[in-house]
């Protein structure tokens, strides 16, 4: 029964979650009528990404990127609105984001323009199937399709990537999307780019390549001989850790100087290279023309220069590991939605994806950026400033 004094207190914070909530937006445009003239006069309805549609850019936004980067297939999206008492039928959202992925083909469009200014570029592909038959959802009833990517390095000042969804992986695909385009092409061995490298384009191989065929090699034991190229391999990526640790090390980061860069990788990559290349040549001798390990090695020694290409120019990669990273979301989609319904729809999910990602590879909160876009878009005559 004494009387407490009060000496002090001890705070904790929690954090809790307002669960989603949807709300009305009530647009009124008022009528106006003139009694000398008899004319009425009615507000006009400004321009909408999709016109006469309930669904306000936020709504819109927030559905593509479910789909497009959290991998939600629409029907779960729908579930999910339902238990916060709002019902939006799959064909309704399937619609919104068809018409989305028109709208944003302008601004894709300009994106591909200035991806093709820049003196290097990614470029990548994988599969993704396409329903061909709208009926019987089954095994036979899907075909492969393929996306390719392509995008600026990881440390150009321009950070983009724009995808384009194809039929089939011919090499009719890149030629058209790269056109007249003339510059570094940092891409795997497949053969669809090679028409290229005979039209002034330069071929930049990667390295991560040449070294996983080793590293297979090497964990399924067919190979002892494959941990000394390893151990190269190591100590070349050793030098590039080097490199990003001097640039990355300041606080901000200081932009990476490409001659800074290069005579880095001459003192201490070339050296290496060398080495490996000498290792290649002499255990090449040795061994049969069928082995495994033979083919790892002509991979290399057939494809060394464009190998290579990277200790004379620092603003190369040293790989194409990059373009893979730009890769994934589209392999986790499709664990998710499995397949594309048509080659228009594929295209369509292309043109979002372009616009998310290159939103994800600047830094910026892509939800809040794909909002202003889809309200700017109908009436923004300058695409450059979106």
């Amino acid at each position: 029964g004494c009387q407490m004094m009060r000496i002090g207190e001890d705070k904790q914070d929690k954090l809790g979650i307002i669960p989603k909530q949807f709300y009305i937006e009530r647009h009124i445009y008022p009528k106006w009528v003139c009694r000398e003239c008899d004319i009425i006069h009615q507000a006009a309805t400004p321009k909408q990404i999709i016109n006469k549609s309930i669904a306000t850019p936020e709504l819109l936004a927030h559905i593509l990127i479910s789909k497009y980067a959290d991998h939600q297939p629409l029907y779960r999206q729908n579930i999910i609105y339902q238990r916060s008492g709002v019902t939006i039928p799959d064909a309704t959202m399937a619609d919104w984001v068809g018409r989305c992925g028109v709208a944003l083909e302008p601004l894709v469009s300009r994106l591909h323009e200035l991806l093709l200014s820049e003196p290097i570029l990614h470029a990548d592909e994988t599969p993704v199937s396409i329903m061909k038959n709208h009926v019987k959802v089954g095994g036979k009833s899907l075909k492969k399709g393929y996306v390719w990517a392509y995008l600026t390095p990881q440390h150009s000042s321009l950070k983009a990537v724009v995808y384009d969804f194809a039929e089939s992986r011919r090499n009719e695909h890149p030629k058209a999307f790269l056109d007249k385009w003339r510059g570094k092409l940092v891409c795997d061995d497949y053969s669809g780019y090679k028409f290229l490298f005979h039209q002034g384009v330069t071929e930049i191989g990667c390295l991560a390549h040449a070294r996983r065929k080793f590293h297979e090699l090497h964990i399924t034991g067919q190979s002892i001989v494959s941990i000394e190229a390893l151990t190269l391999f190591r100590q070349l990526y050793a030098v590039e850790r080097e490199i990003d640790e001097r640039f990355e090390k300041n606080t901000p980061p200081i932009p990476r100087d490409p001659q800074i860069v290069r005579q880095i990788r001459q003192d201490k990559a070339k050296p290496i290279a060398d080495k490996l290349h000498q290792w290649l040549q002499e255990k090449r001798q040795l061994t049969t023309k069928n082995a495994s390990i033979s083919k790892a090695m002509d991979y290399c020694l057939k494809r060394w220069q464009a190998l290579t290409q990277y200790l004379d120019d620092g603003r190369l990669p040293i790989d194409n590991n990059w373009a893979e990273n730009q890769m994934r979301p589209w392999a986790l989609g499709r664990k998710n939605w499995l397949f594309a319904g048509s080659l228009r729809s594929g295209q369509r999910a292309a043109n979002i994806m372009s616009i998310i990602q290159s939103a994800r590879l600047n830094g910026l909160d892509v939800s809040a950026y794909l909002t202003d876009v889809l309200r700017r878009l109908p009436i923004q005559e300058d695409l450059d400033e979106l």
